[in-house]
């Protein structure tokens, strides 16, 4: 069956395509880059060059347009790189005359996350859940897998009745591949709701947010244990769940893969059941990336999802994390003191995010351990006023 080419060990290098449009300003479509830079690391590849096209909408036929992607195919070719990395979702059509003008992997930013979410898998529940997302993503692209494997074999193309009877076995196969994922996912997700109803009625705790905001540093700070922790964009997909108790109080503290722009929609549906922990939760702690540059669109993205997935009216506590390296934008280029160290702590109290609507706030560094104990507190307060409404006859334990 016709496969995108997989990820390797090998290093290999790309460039980076965004296209400003009446809808995203070229600042945003920067920002959207740096991102991008970040996934394509994430997935084992340097990028060597951004290049940034002006259209009023996407060219229907190359997204960017003749003469930019001449421009592109020109720095390709001298440079020997090896991808081509464009922020936005392509086409079918688009992708298949992008390959054939660069002759060189394309991805779209959906195909990347997929990518990125298939090397990091370790469950099964995960790889079931991402392996669906990939196949029903790729079937309408199957044309432009089958122009990869015919140039990993030496052929020259679609065109012609051999290689259109391998895409039509190919669509064939990878709907029944699709229709047995869904079968085997269904299975997994009873055994999950199973294992959920089995926990007892502690109240759940759930850690969400941007990926790479600090979530997992945390749960192992507040719960002792050691989940994988790394500076990379989905550094975990499995959700882990652990038993903590906060003074003499028990509850379930859940982490949960992190939130991205621009999501691929496939990923959110096939993730159904690890979101089910954050639909399940009592009380979420959200916490956000306060060092990075596009924090507040992080905070929004990550609460739109919420919403999106009906986890939107639930009791947080917006943990703004990575104080120790959080510095205020300057009002003036010229200002100075910008880029001195701030006192975070009473600094940030003076602003908007302190007074977050209908949510607790608490500002923290878990690398640095600092102001947990604060955080604790919130926490317990909270927990503990949620274990009370259930349980009446507690009140006096705690």
């Amino acid at each position: 069956m016709a496969e995108h080419i997989e990820t390797t060990a090998v290093p290999e290098t790309g460039v980076l395509v965004g296209l400003v449009t009446r809808s995203q300003t070229e600042e945003a479509v920067k920002d959207y880059l740096d991102e991008l830079a970040f996934l394509a690391l994430t997935a084992g590849i340097t990028t060597e060059k951004s290049f940034i096209q002006k259209l009023d909408s996407p060219d229907p036929k190359t997204f960017i347009g003749k003469g930019k992607t001449e421009e592109v195919k020109a720095y390709v070719e001298e440079n020997e790189i090896d991808v081509i990395i464009f922020d936005d979702d392509l086409s079918p059509s688009q992708l298949r005359n992008l390959e054939k003008i660069f002759n060189k992997k394309i991805y779209d930013r959906s195909l990347l996350i997929l990518d990125i979410f298939l090397l990091r898998a370790r469950t099964a529940q995960a790889k079931t859940q991402v392996e669906l997302a990939r196949s029903e993503y790729l079937l309408p692209r199957l044309t432009r897998m089958w122009t990869h494997l015919e140039r990993q074999r030496g052929g020259t193309g679609t065109r012609g009745g051999a290689g259109e009877k391998e895409i039509e076995t190919d669509r064939r196969i990878i709907r029944d591949k699709i229709s047995r994922l869904k079968e085997r996912l269904k299975q997994i997700d009873k055994q999950m709701h199973t294992q959920r109803g089995n926990r007892g009625s502690l109240v759940r705790v759930a850690l969400v947010g941007y990926t790479n905001a600090g979530k997992s540093t945390l749960m192992n700070l507040l719960s002792k244990s050691n989940v994988f922790a790394e500076d990379k964009l989905f550094a975990t997909l499995d959700t882990t769940v652990r038993k903590v108790v906060l003074q003499n109080l028990p509850f379930l503290l859940t982490d949960t893969v992190g939130f991205i722009r621009k999501l691929p929609h496939q990923l959110v549906e096939s993730f159904k059941s690890t979101l089910d922990e954050v639909r399940e939760a009592d009380l979420l702690l959200h916490v956000v990336d306060i060092s990075h540059p596009n924090f507040e669109e992080h905070y929004h993205t990550v609460n739109t999802t919420l919403d999106e997935i009906d986890s939107g009216d639930k009791p947080v506590i917006v943990v703004f994390n990575k104080v120790d390296a959080y510095r205020p934008k300057a009002k003036d280029p010229q200002d100075a003191e910008a880029d001195q160290p701030a006192d975070p702590l009473e600094e940030l109290k003076t602003t908007w995010m302190s007074k977050v609507e209908a949510a607790d706030v608490v500002f923290i560094s878990a690398l640095k351990k600092q102001n947990i104990d604060e955080l604790r507190d919130k926490m317990y307060r909270q927990i503990k006023q949620i274990h009370v409404e259930r349980y009446p006859h507690d009140h006096f334990l705690y």
